[in-house]
This record gives structure tokens, C-alpha cells and sequence, in this order.
């Protein structure tokens, strides 16, 4: 019963030779899949071990055993050889012991496989990020010349592999870069992808958010030096000329015009949008700010806060963080968090 078992066990393992037959450029797939069959069969050591002379008649039964064992399993693993390669390479091996068959193999395909495993090194480690295309796109690039590595039987250590793919990022990415680093992060592909997806999109939305403040506070210049900004938008709207007002009084003279109070416009604070003070001197004025990465060298952001009452600083403070932050929006978050304490 426990021999029916074995037996077909070893059938099942074997049906992945007969799934993918050698024909040549899959060598090294076929070579590895043909080992974990005979490790399981107990007869990989017939491809490391050549036969050796049969011993003499009077030789002690366990030597005289053992030989007829390894001459046994050398046939059965030649036979099982040729019947997962193409009919073009048995007709070449048909009359090879397995030991022989296998160094045949070696030397007509291992050169190819060298070539192409050095390939697909130099196409992994040339690799340059373009400025501006999606970093999705690039890791999974990456990651497909990793996989291509591991099925030609060389495997990319983790570390060099995510060392690599981080100094090929393009510039955009070098505060991430020198954050992962600094905290010693060991992440997978995986979770180097999604961590440098969030990163994109985080950069994503704070460019949006700097060209909708450059419209809102910048305007068009023109000849006298005014200033005109779009209508209804920024803080402070362009001023409208008066309406014109006729006196209705004595004289033949034209209506003077009523020239605007520049005070109205001028004098208005930023800060609760009422006039007669600046924003410097606004008695609600409280303000809370980060730097983010303003010392990259030790990965480091600034908070800053500042209250003031009527018009005058009660408290104040300007602070380097002490925890490395992985973005804007981050550093800003402890930031507001130290001024409300």
C-alpha cells in the first residue's frame, strides 16, 4: 500500500517535466524542475556522481547491492530525460547514460542562458526613472526584470533589489529616498510600490494646490503698474472705478468724478477681511506653519506658531520636529497639533 503511494506521488511530481518538455531556451527551467523531481525521488546523486567500476564477483554484497542500485536509477533517470525533451535532442542523446547527458546539455545551453541571464542584469541595472512618468509604471518595469532574474535561477537579494530601484528614481523622489533610508525601512516590492504611489499622488495634489494659489494671488501686470486679477477670485479683488456722478447744481461744468477711498481697499486686513488695520496688526491674527525636509540632511522639517492680541505677540515658537516626516501634509499636521496644546 505504501509503495502504490510512492508511486504515485512520484507520477504527479513528474507530470511537470511533461508540461514543459525541453526544446532548448527553457534549459534552465527544465533543469531546475528536473531536480526537484529527482531530490524527491531520491536520484539526483546520479547526475553528480559517475558510475564506477562494477565490483568483482567476491566483493562484499552490500557494494555489489549498491552498484546495481546506482545503475538502476542512472537508466531510469535517462529514460525519464528523454521523454520530457524534443524529438530533435533525444535522437542526439538516445544511447547517453544520464551523468553524460546532462554535462551535453550544459555545455549547449548554458552559454545561452548566460547570455541572456547577463541580458536581463544590464537591463535592470540601466534603468533610469524619466522625470514626470508615473512611478506605478516604472516599479512594475522593475519588477518584471526581477521576475525574469529568479525564473532564469539567479534571484535579486531584496535589499540590492529595492537599493536599486530607489537610486533610479528620478529627483522628484529624493526626500522620499532620503526618509526611507533614514528609518531603516525594509519593505517588499510590493510595499515599496504602494508607498511610492501615495508619494505621487501626494506630490500630485500639492502642485495643484500651488498653481490654484499662483492665480489667486498673482495677476497680470500692465503698462501704469496695476494689477488686475480674475473676478470674483484672491483676496482682494480688483478695484472698480466709481460710478460718475453729475452735479445737478449751478454751472455749466461736467459731473465730478468721485474718486475712490483707496483707504477701503488699501487698509484691509488679510487675516478677518476688515479695514482700518494690516494684518501684522490684526488683533485675531494666529498663525501655525510647517517647513517640510527644511534640513534634508538630517531629514528634518520646522514647526512654527505665532498668537498675537491686539496686536501684540503673546506666544510664539519655532522649533525643529523631532520625528522625520513623509510629507508636507505631515509636518503640517504636528505642526497644528503643537500650536493647539
Amino acid at each position: 500500500m505504501a509503495s502504490t503511494v510512492t508511486s504515485t506521488n512520484n507520477l504527479s511530481l513528474r507530470s511537470i517535466l511533461e508540461k514543459d518538455k525541453l526544446t532548448g531556451p527553457n534549459f534552465l527551467d527544465w533543469e531546475r524542475n528536473l531536480m526537484i523531481v529527482l531530490r524527491h525521488e531520491r536520484k539526483w546523486y546520479v547526475l553528480e556522481e559517475p558510475l564506477g567500476e562494477a565490483p568483482l564477483a567476491n566483493a562484499p554484497a552490500a557494494a555489489r547491492n549498491a552498484h546495481k542500485k546506482h545503475s538502476d536509477d542512472l537508466l531510469d533517470v535517462a529514460c525519464l530525460m528523454l521523454a520530457t525533451m524534443s524529438p530533435d535532442l533525444q535522437a542526439g542523446l538516445i544511447n547517453t547514460n544520464a551523468y553524460d547527458m546532462i554535462r551535453q546539455l550544459r555545455d549547449m545551453f548554458q552559454t545561452q542562458a548566460r547570455t541572456e541571464r547577463y541580458d536581463a542584469t544590464k537591463a535592470f541595472n540601466e534603468c533610469k526613472m524619466i522625470k514626470g512618468t508615473s512611478v506605478s509604471d516604472y516599479v512594475m518595469k522593475m519588477k518584471r526584470h526581477l521576475d525574469h532574474l529568479e525564473r532564469l535561477g539567479h534571484p535579486v537579494p531584496l535589499q540590492l533589489a529595492t537599493d536599486t530601484i530607489l537610486n533610479s528614481l528620478s529627483e522628484d523622489y529624493k526626500p522620499f529616498v532620503v526618509n526611507y533610508n533614514m528609518n531603516n525601512m525594509e519593505k517588499s516590492i510590493a510595499e515599496l510600490h504602494s508607498m511610492l504611489k501615495t508619494t505621487e499622488l501626494n506630490m500630485g495634489t500639492k502642485n495643484k494646490t500651488k498653481d490654484v494659489l499662483m492665480v489667486r494671488d498673482g495677476g497680470v501686470k500692465k503698462k501704469h503698474g496695476h494689477t488686475s486679477t480674475s473676478k470674483g477670485k484672491g483676496p482682494v479683488q480688483a478695484i472698480q472705478s466709481a460710478p460718475k456722478v453729475h452735479n445737478k447744481g449751478k454751472g455749466k461744468g461736467k459731473g465730478k468724478k468721485v474718486k475712490p477711498n483707496k483707504a477701503r481697499t488699501e487698509n484691509r486686513c488679510f487675516t478677518c477681511n476688515e479695514v482700518g488695520h494690516w494684518r501684522q496688526n490684526c488683533p485675531k491674527r494666529h498663525e501655525a506653519d510647517a517647513w517640510y525636509l527644511s534640513d534634508p540632511h538630517k531629514c528634518g522639517s520646522q514647526t512654527s506658531y505665532l498668537f498675537t492680541s491686539s496686536g501684540t505677540a503673546i506666544s510664539w515658537r519655532s522649533t525643529k520636529q523631532t520625528i522625520a516626516t513623509t510629507s508636507s501634509n505631515h509636518s503640517e499636521i504636528i505642526a497644528i497639533h503643537e500650536a493647539s496644546r
